[in-house]
Formats: C-alpha cells, structure tokens, sequence
C-alpha cells in the first residue's frame, strides 16, 4: 500500500510539471502570433469584440488605436489563400454617451428668470454676514493675455462705512464748504464736490432694516420708518400735517405750511381763483420751490401734472428724501448764487408756499431766476404771510414785491386770502416800452438763458424769443408727440431736419419699449421712480407714458452733448443738466430703474466709466434695475465693474442680432447690509 501510494504521487508530479511546460509554452507562441499580426508589414492588428449587452444600446465592436478602420479578416484567421477574399468593413458604434447631470434647482435672485425672462418675482437678497467682512478682499478680473486680449482689471469695491448712508457728494463736502468766504446768500447749499481722486470709492450702505420700498400710489401716503428712520422733521411738522408717525411707517396727511386742511382742497382754491391754470391741460410742468415733503407736487400728479419739488439739503435736510421714497419727482436744488440746472420757459406754474425766500434781495435776482424758468404767460403762485397779514413789516415786504413784479412786467391776475397769483408777459414789448434805464434791464442779446451748468444768477431779464417759442405750445396729452417749436434752436449736425430726427426717436423708442412690455413684461414691475441719463429728445420717457407705465421720468441732458432741456419741457416731460463725471444732487437709493443709452462710450472720452458706475450704484434703490444699451467696445470693461459692486449682469443682443454692433446689458443691485 505504501510503494503504490509513492509511485502514484511520483507519477501525478510528472504529469502536472508536464501539463504547466505545455501550458507556458502555447502562451508564449500565441503572444508572438499576435504580436507578429500586431507590428507586421500590412498594419493588420487584433480586433476584440464585445459581448456585453447594453439593453439601451446595440452590441459593439471595441478597439483601442483602429476605431473605424477597414481590415481583411480572412487574412487573419487563414493566411494560405493566395487570392484574398473581399475586405469586410466593420462599422464601429461609438459609446453611449454620459448621463446628465442631475437639473440644478434654480433660484431666482434678479430680474432674469431661469428662462431668461424678466421676472418681477425676486428677492432684494438675505444677506450673509460673512459675506460683508470679506467683501472686497482679493477679488478681481483676471486679465487674458495669453489669448491677445487686455481686459480691464476691477477688484470688488468695499463697503463704505455707516456714516456715509446718505452721503451726497457734492453738497457734504464738509472740506469744501468749510473754505468758502461767504455764506449769507446760500453758497454752502449749493454744489461743491470732491477733488479728482477724493470721490467715492466704495459702496454706500442702506440703514439697517432697509426694506422694499412700498409700491406707487400706496407710497403718496405712507413708507416704511426703516428706509428713511429720521424723526425730527415729524417732530418739527406734526402740527402743520406734513408728516407723523405710526408704528413702523411715516403717514403723510397731504397738508402743508399754508395749506393745513389737505393739499386737494388748496388746489381746488387755486382752480377756482383762476381757471385759465386748467391743471392737466394748459398746466402741465410745475416747479415747486422749498417743498417740504412735497405734498402739493404729490397730489397734482393725479391731475396729470409733472411738478418737479425742490428743496436746499438744510435744517429739514431730509425732506427731498422723504419725497423721492414717496414715489414724487423731486431734486436737492437750492436758488442761491447760481442759476438752477433746467432751461428758460421750463414750467408753466411755479409755487412758493411759505418758501422762506426773500424774492426781493438784491435787486430782485432770485425772482429774475424764477422769470428766466417760467414759461412766457406762466403762472407764479405765492402763500405766504406778506399776502394777508396786516403787520407793518409784512406790509412792507408786499409792497416791494408788488414793486418788483411790476417792473418784471409781471400781471398780478388775483389775490385771495392768502394766495396771490402773477402771470408773465407773453412777448417782450411791455420790457422793451420801459423808461430808459428802467431796473431791472434786459438781458444782453448774446446771453443764452439756457446755458445754466455753474452759471452765475444775472440781475437782467432774460429775453424771450422774438419768434415765440415757448409761448405757443399745445396743450397735454398732445404736445407729448408735437414737434415743438424749439427744435429749431438746437444746433445738430445732420443733413437730415431736427423734425424727423425728433419723429424717428419717437418711433424707436416706442418699438423698444414695446418689446420690451411684451418681451419682459415691464407692466409687472414695480417702477416709479425713473432716470434716464442720455435723453436726447425724451423719446424713452415719452414711450414709457403711451405704454401706460405708472411712472415719472427725470430726463437728464449731458453737457457733453446737445442742450435739447427746451424741447423735453415743451414735451410735457421733466429734465435736468448734468456732467456726468461728477455726482447727482440727489440721495441715496432713490430710483427704481436707470437707463443709459450710448452714454458710457461717449462720456469714457472725459471720465472714468467706474466713476459714472459708482454713482449710479448710490443712488439706485436695492432691487433696482439698470439698463446700458451701447457699444461692443465698452460692455467688457461695464460688466468687470457691475460685478466687483455686486450687481448682477447679463449680456443681451439688441433686435439687430448676435453680430450688432451694440449690446445691452441688464444689471439688478442686491441689498449690502453693514
């Protein structure tokens, strides 16, 4: 037993040594056969093919090198037919392609939806602290050098600190302000802005608790405390109904100074004292001057009168603040030393309600202003307490103003109570039949009444023109799309007439608004409080009113371009001057949407771009929209910027399509809190 079981473990070794030899050896001849086909002279390779069943795809033939080759496979597996068979071609299926990934949930935090839409449904933002600390830290644009193209470098602007919160540049310069040699006639009221290289340079907060401001026309009567938490005007003016305060919002009654018992019922007063001031009609721009909290010019709105309030940044420092939250058109502007930035005949009526304006210092050159702005048989109302008190010193100051007008040629058509109401001449002649040497005297005939950017008052009447303009406008809504006299007056380059440019803005304008409302549903937004900051003719706010927008447009008019303030006027609609390389007199967060329209490519010639954008991020509300239509060239550098202030941008082709040679950008600013 025990030799049988030696002999056959003896045996079982040989056979499996033999069996592992045979094994290694056929390896090797089958690694050299395929290797001989691999690198041989005909370029023939091994193909290996695929099983595996995919229940979504078809079997596959997998190869690495020779994906969709031809091969003789005949040659392959039997190489002794000296005549070939015909190649068969193997067509190679490529692989399945990868899964998507899963949809991302898309939250709506700006004006575009995730359609591409406009949407009215977003939010202002919660804000995360941390955010706030390293706001500004290390971030910028890179530069593409590698590709050929310098873009412009912007690191993220920081916060500016609480302080600055309704911080105006050109009328806090405290440094400025300081150094002035007089004071007594309201220079320390007017513009004074920063030094090249001190302006503003980072962000400006909102107050803490900041909300989205109350929607037009609930605003006329009430905003939030938090928006505006200031008290001592209510403290001031409770008892005049301007202003009070219930639990967390500011209530507006509608009074004023002189007009205790509602602003609807003093209006009515002024109606019946003279019809021919037809509201809504024959009067459509007003100005009223030291407005308080700009009830008069909130109230005649629904009697479709623009009235432009204005109010000097003094000891009611926040009154044009409280206006603008209201959702009416008003502007920090004090009648000082220099002329007011609107043209000549700009307003049909100007008001002054217990104004505290002594009309006649020196030799009347306030009142000359207010001549210079109103509109050839306009109306200039005054309430105040020279008109009805009988007191020897406000008697006085009555007949000195009768004594003015007089002279202005001003017709004192009634006096009631304690309102009194003056129309101006129609026409030059009752000026040109005074006395020789008559005060105050006419303007020289070279002096441009409507040159008004840092231009002194002049003690002089300023002459209308001898062919009429201004006098002989139509009446609203009509005169919207009337070509008005003045176009004549604006100097233009172009063969082609100043009324069919003035007719083809129109048009444009009415097309892209159109689309726009139908496109991204402008009529769901919120607006009220619009600026646009390249008018040209007012065509925009002209297009926004036939779209039945409820909103107001302030239309500002650069000096770098054509003074067109006159034809914007006489269209029914409002206006300002400005240069845009330095601050607008207004406060911060005060308008809902901003538009630009080849501004930055011309104004990039004079001024820094992220100068222009700073300004536009201080004075536009949280939640607030702009809208660039310009050049190619410049939405690079305007996209850097918009992104280091924390906008939200978005690139969008015109109707012209992907290679025009303009561009629109869509920004929304997000709420910062400090």
């Amino acid at each position: 037993m025990k030799g049988l079981s030696g002999g056959g473990g003896d045996v079982f070794k040989s056979t499996t040594l033999i069996k592992i030899l045979a094994f290694t050896l056929l390896s090797i001849a089958f690694f050299y056969f395929g290797k001989h086909w691999s690198d041989g002279s005909q370029q023939q390779q091994l193909i290996f093919f695929n099983s595996r069943q995919n229940p979504t795809t078809s079997q596959f033939v997998s190869i690495s090198p020779n994906f969709n080759k031809i091969f003789d496979l005949s040659s392959i597996i039997n190489d002794t037919n000296s005549i070939p068979p015909p190649a068969v071609e193997v067509v190679l299926s490529p692989p399945p392609p990868p899964r998507p990934p899963p949809a991302s949930v898309v939250e709506n935090m700006g004006i575009v939806n995730e359609n591409g839409v406009m949407n009215n449904e977003f939010k202002i933002g919660d804000f995360d602290p941390e955010v706030v600390e390293n706001w500004g830290v290390g971030n910028e644009t890179v530069d593409d050098e590698g590709s050929g193209v310098h873009r412009f470098r912007v690191k993220k602007f920081g916060l500016c600190p609480a302080s600055m919160r309704e911080y105006i540049p050109c009328l806090d310069n405290v440094e400025a302000i300081r150094k002035l040699k007089s004071t007594e006639r309201g220079e320390k009221f007017e513009r004074h802005c920063p030094e090249k290289g001190k302006g503003l340079n980072c962000l400006v907060p909102p107050p803490r608790g900041y909300r989205a401001p109350i929607p037009w026309p609930r605003s006329r009567d009430e905003v939030w405390f938090s928006n505006v938490p200031h008290a001592r005007l209510a403290e001031d003016k409770g008892g005049q109904n301007w202003i009070t305060i219930d639990k967390d919002k500011f209530k507006f009654p509608g009074g004023g100074t002189q007009f205790i018992h509602g602003a609807n019922q003093y209006l009515d007063q002024i109606e019946k004292m003279l019809p021919e001031i037809a509201f809504g009609r024959h009067v459509r721009v007003a100005l009223d001057i030291g407005c308080g909290v700009a009830s008069f010019g909130a109230y005649l709105l629904s009697r479709n009168v623009l009235t432009l309030s204005i109010a000097p940044k003094d000891v009611h420092e926040n009154q044009i603040q409280f206006a603008l939250e209201r959702g009416v058109p008003a502007m920090v502007a004090a009648i000082a030393t220099h002329r007011l930035l609107y043209p000549s005949q700009a307003f049909e009526l100007i008001h002054c309600s217990r104004c505290r304006i002594n009309w006649t210092r020196d030799d009347g050159i306030l009142l000359l202003e207010v001549n210079r702005l109103l509109r050839a048989g306009g109306y200039f109302v005054w309430a105040a307490q020279p008109v009805y008190k009988h007191e020897a010193v406000l008697e006085g100051q009555w007949e000195e103003m009768v004594n003015l007008t007089t002279r202005l040629c001003w017709n004192l058509v009634k006096k009631e109570g304690y309102i009194a109401i003056w129309q101006k001449p129609l026409n030059n002649s009752c000026y040109l039949s005074r006395e020789e040497g008559s005060q105050p005297p006419l303007c020289d005939r070279h002096d441009d009444p409507d040159n008004v950017w840092y231009v002194d008052l002049k003690a002089c009447i300023a002459r209308l023109p001898e062919e009429g303009y201004g006098a002989n406008i139509t009446t609203w809504p009509s005169r919207l799309q009337y070509p008005p006299d003045r176009l004549k007056s604006i100097q233009v380059d172009s063969f082609v007439s100043r009324k069919e440019l003035f007719e083809a803005e129109s048009k444009f304008w009415k097309e892209i608004i159109e689309s726009y409302v139908r496109a991204w549903h402008w009529k769901k937004f919120k607006l009220r409080n619009v600026m646009d900051m390249r008018a040209g003719y007012g065509g925009f706010a002209a297009a926004l009113i036939e779209n039945q927008l409820d909103c107001w447009v302030l239309n500002v008019v650069p000096v770098s371009g054509q003074n067109t303030l006159p034809v914007i006027f006489d269209r029914g609609l409002l206006g300002v001057m400005h240069d845009w390389c330095e601050p607008f007199d207004t406060y911060p967060r005060t308008y809902d949407l901003l538009h630009a329209n080849s501004l930055f490519s011309i104004e990039q010639k004079r001024c820094n771009m992220s100068t222009i954008m700073l300004e536009m991020d201080r004075i536009l509300r949280p939640g607030g929209r702009v809208y660039i239509r310009d050049s190619v060239a410049v939405m690079d550098e305007l996209q850097d910027i918009g992104k280091a202030m924390g906008w939200h941008v978005t690139l969008r082709d015109t109707s012209e399509g992907p290679h025009a040679s303009y561009k629109i950008l869509t920004c929304d600013k997000h709420l910062l809190r400090a």
